[in-house]
């Protein structure tokens, strides 16, 4: 290793930092730092980041959403084979000083991945040609074991400062990735610190993350961003994290930031077209399944960040024309599950799209399709974000093919559906819990996710009423909701979960899990009542908010375009 440094190399130098003191490093104030944003710099070294995140295994170009001028439009975007192609075109303008990096959430979230639990992903995740990687919240999916494998056969260096080992394992509490890595580019080093989700056993199945364990990054920090400055001299100091763009902006005004260059975040699928400037630090996000790349530019001088230009950048098969090895990669994984995943297996007349906070057109045929084969009085669907739209119409029909490869990309498991009953003040309760979760003051309670989805049921609410207090009335089966009334509800099982829990709801009454599938039900569904049309039906509804919001953050000058 000539110019990347592992962080495991010389740890023990811990007990130089804690003996040092608080002398000042010669790193430019970070206000100075951001003044020059976008500002050209005489004779100045540049650093660039190529960023992709939340590429959730879509492997193939596809349908993807966009906002225009107040318009809802659809292009096609993405593929690896693409990804690859334009990675290398953008690496050329800096080669010697580019890295290449990916926020998470890689080996979750189709089909391929689903079927070979991450391996097919790994060869084409190596030829993309990544120098680091960090975990997503979705890495853990196929297990602890599953994802150490996955992870350790990606050829890119890994970091993550707050994912341990549980104390019962062989490895009695250490990191499982180092905290930083650290990159020597043209006579200055760059220490990368990296952060997943601290929420993963709250957010995913308990199960999935069993023998892990986390802590939020205010933690750990500020004394890796010391250990950085004052031990290995690093003069620009980058933290990527997976942790969703209001934890992320969250951090970047906590005190624990205090010497951080910028963020480079990742999670909740967030495109920022310019950085959202926080207190001590930056934050970037640069959206989701492969249909973007974020190109950063740090601007060097005298070994420290003086500025930075960013642009958030479009994986377009049209201006990069895919990269023929890739490709043959890509169509060589997928031809043993090819003919069925073609399979059309329902249609639609209306787009199909899951970019709303608080309801969407694909979360409504989820739940309408579990409350007809159920009879419920409500269906729930968690808040999910992975998966990409689907509007590409049949030119023979003019309707939109759903095809077993897009149920797999709506529910990348297929989990068994369970019934239990609940009184009203227990859904009242939930309810004001999963908004806390979505729209919490404190970015650090924020779980990530958008609004839990369902059918049965009409919610209005006030998303900046105080914690408690934001569920303004709520009717079941078209009625009012009645406090001592008992309520039948259905949702999927999630592994690891005590068995009288539903989708976070606790305490649940007379719990069954039924024998059927919800992969089943959907199919069943599409069958009988194809083609589909749906739409939103103010099923969630806030008074300060559109129906169509696309974003948690609120307060800064951010637009989901």
């Amino acid at each position: 290793m000539d110019n990347e440094i592992n962080p495991r190399r010389n740890f023990l130098k811990k007990s130089l930092l804690a003996g040092l003191g608080v002398a000042s490093t010669p790193a430019v104030a970070m206000s100075q730092v951001r003044e020059t944003v976008g500002i050209g710099q005489i004779n100045s070294n540049v650093v660039t980041f190529l960023i992709t995140s939340d590429i959730h295994a879509q492997v193939n170009t596809h349908d993807e959403f966009f906002v225009e001028n107040g318009k809802h439009v659809f292009k096609k975007r993405g593929g690896l084979a693409v990804l690859k192609t334009m990675i290398d075109t953008l690496k050329k303008s800096n080669p010697d000083q580019t890295i290449v990096y990916d926020g998470g959430d890689f080996f979750h979230g189709h089909a391929l991945a689903t079927f070979t639990e991450g391996e097919a992903l790994i060869p084409l995740f190596n030829h993309l040609g990544y120098d680091l990687m960090l975990p997503g919240n979705w890495e853990v999916v196929y297990k602890k074991k599953k994802m150490l494998y996955d992870m350790g056969h990606a050829n890119a260096a890994k970091v993550c400062a707050n994912m341990w080992h549980d104390t019962t394992d062989e490895f009695n509490g250490e990191l499982v990735y180092p905290p930083f890595w650290i990159k020597n580019m043209g006579g200055t080093k760059v220490g990368v610190i990296g952060y997943t989700d601290h929420l993963v056993p709250k957010r995913q199945s308990p199960a999935f993350s069993a023998g892990l364990r986390f802590d939020h990054p205010e933690k750990n920090l500020s004394k890796y961003v010391k250990y950085l400055k004052e031990v290995e001299n690093c003069g620009v100091i980058v933290v990527v994290t997976h942790i969703g763009l209001a934890q992320q902006v969250g951090l970047a005004n906590n005190p624990a930031a205090q010497g951080v260059d910028i963020i480079i975040g990742a999670d909740t699928h967030e495109r920022l077209r310019k950085p959202i400037k926080g207190k001590y630090t930056d934050v970037v996000e640069c959206g989701a399944f492969g249909s973007f790349v974020g190109k950063l530019d740090l601007k060097i001088e005298n070994g420290h960040m003086t500025g930075y230009d960013y642009n958030l950048l479009d994986v377009d098969p049209v201006k990069y024309k895919p990269d023929a090895k890739v490709q043959a990669l890509v169509n060589k994984a997928m031809d043993p599950y090819k003919k069925d995943l073609d399979k059309v297996i329902g249609t639609s007349t209306v787009p199909l799209m899951r970019y709303y906070v608080m309801e969407t057109p694909m979360d409504n045929l989820i739940t309408d399709a579990i409350k007809w084969k159920l009879k419920p009085d409500i269906a729930l669907s968690n808040g999910f974000r992975f998966c990409q739209p689907l509007s590409s119409k049949d030119p023979k029909t003019g309707l939109v093919n759903i095809t077993e490869e897009f149920l797999w990309n709506m529910l990348p498991l297929d989990s068994e559906a369970k019934t239990g009953i609940i009184t009203g003040l227990q859904v009242k309760k939930w309810l004001e819990q999963e908004l806390q979760n979505a729209f919490a003051p404190n970015p650090a309670k924020r779980f990530g996710g958008w609004f839990v989805r369902y059918s049965g049921m009409e919610v209005n609410f006030t998303i900046a009423n105080e914690t408690g207090k934001r569920v303004n009335w709520v009717k079941i089966g078209g009625k009012e909701l009645v406090d001592d009334q008992e309520y039948s509800i259905v949702a999927c099982e999630r592994e690891g979960d005590p068995n009288d829990t539903l989708c976070r709801i606790e305490h649940v009454k007379n719990p069954v899990k039924h024998t059927i599938m919800m992969h089943d039900i959907i199919k069943e569904y599409l069958k009988v009542y194809s083609p589909i049309s749906p739409k939103l039906e103010k099923r969630a509804t806030a008074t300060d908010a559109p129906d169509t919001l696309l974003t948690q953050l609120r307060g800064y000058d951010y637009e989901f375009m």
